[in-house]
């Protein structure tokens, strides 16, 4: 009886010992399913020609690089990749764009990508090979605009500010085509092309009206142009990432990069081109420049 009583109890004991490691397994398994991932150190962040990809280098990576990350730069050769890229996850994040763009490239293509920051900004600027001044501008010139939506909206406002052409009272100047032009005394004639292809095609037009950015990357001097667009807030540069990340850590660390000393020493830098650039509404009420 004894020998049956003392089988029972070992029984007994070696089943509690079996729930409890099972429990004790399955409360593991229970916090690895619910923690949450690392944050990806490793980023891929996309640009088009021109300046920002030294922005990303000289003066986004030195902060995030202190925060563990690791940056390259990816490059690509127009506006329409960069943001495709970070739709389908190919890059982390992409600084090449304004607000105005990015919010439509998004709806229009149904990404779910968004703004960080605004950055300092190359304004568009009018360059030509042979005008030395747009007061010389003979009548019927062709001026070679950019051919995307918010762009060529853009283009068309800033030959209104010039005094060059007016525009219909009832549009929205955002939306603007040539299509909506009311009034074109020097009978310009519009040539649309894509932004890259601008000062490429300068021999072949009497100007052309080029992003800060694409005219960086053609090495044209941005105090040789015969105007330069005084940004609004909506046309400055923006970080931006997919929307999931933007109130992430990448995000936050994106923009604590972007509000760093680090960034604003760069930006400061005598010897370098971004100090002339135009600045966010944020940099300037910071720093008082």
């Amino acid at each position: 009886m004894n020998k049956i009583k003392k089988g029972l109890v070992i029984t007994l004991v070696i089943s509690l010992m079996g729930l409890l490691l099972a429990a004790c397994g399955g409360n593991e398994k229970a916090a690895d399913e619910g923690a949450s991932p690392e944050t990806k150190k490793d980023i891929k962040i996309g640009v088009s020609p021109g300046p920002y990809g030294d922005m990303i280098t000289k003066a986004i990576a030195p902060y995030m690089e202190k925060q563990g990350y690791k940056i390259e730069v990816v490059q690509f050769s127009d506006y329409v990749q960069p943001d495709q890229a970070l739709g389908s996850g190919e890059i982390d994040a992409n600084l090449m764009q304004h607000t105005v763009y990015l919010k439509k490239f998004a709806a229009d293509n149904k990404l779910d990508i968004g703004k960080v920051i605004s950055v300092p900004t190359a304004g568009m600027g009018v360059y030509s090979n042979t005008v030395k001044n747009l007061s010389d501008l003979p009548d019927g010139s062709k001026v070679a605009i950019a051919v995307d939506a918010s762009n060529l909206a853009r283009s068309l406002r800033f030959l209104k500010a010039l005094g060059l052409i007016d525009l219909k009272a009832d549009i929205d100047a955002t939306k603007a085509t040539v299509h909506d032009v009311s009034d074109n005394p020097h009978k310009l004639e519009f040539v649309t092309m894509d932004a890259a292809q601008i000062s490429r095609s300068l021999d072949s037009v009497a100007i052309g009206l080029i992003p800060g950015n694409f005219a960086i990357a053609a090495k044209l001097d941005l105090a040789n142009a015969l105007a330069v667009e005084k940004l609004t807030e909506d046309y400055k540069n923006v970080v931006a990432v997919r929307t999931a990340d933007i109130d992430g850590q990448l995000g936050k660390d994106l923009k604590a990069a972007v509000e760093s000393e680090e960034f604003h020493q760069a930006i400061e830098d005598a010897n370098g081109i971004f100090k002339a650039f135009d600045k966010p509404e944020w940099y300037t009420a910071k720093y008082g420049k």
